[in-house]
């Protein structure tokens, strides 16, 4: 069994907490619902214009848990254009 963990620094369009927590619950909701993977804002939770999301997968298979995790990071690239990724990082725990 494989653990892998994806750490992404968003750079975020917003002013407020309020808009802050409209994007990240699209992101983090959506990411769920089509890759099925564990989700969070892990830190930075108090600056409105950045944002810090783990994603967490688990595979019998390396290869398949990493591009899991891959794709994630691509398809928030793709469907957020407003949002800038700062730094990705993918951990094998």
């Amino acid at each position: 069994m494989f653990i892998y963990c994806l750490e992404l620094h968003l750079a975020l369009p917003s002013f407020t907490l309020k808009e802050k927590r409209g994007i990240i619950k699209s992101i983090l909701g959506r990411t769920r619902n089509r890759f099925n993977t564990a989700c969070a804002e892990v830190d930075r939770q108090d600056n409105p214009r950045v944002a810090v999301l783990g994603f967490v997968t688990i595979s019998p298979d390396k290869t398949i848990a990493r591009s899991c995790l891959e794709r994630v990071e691509d398809w928030v690239y793709e469907n957020w254009p407003d949002v800038e990724i700062t730094g990705a990082d993918i951990s094998e725990i």
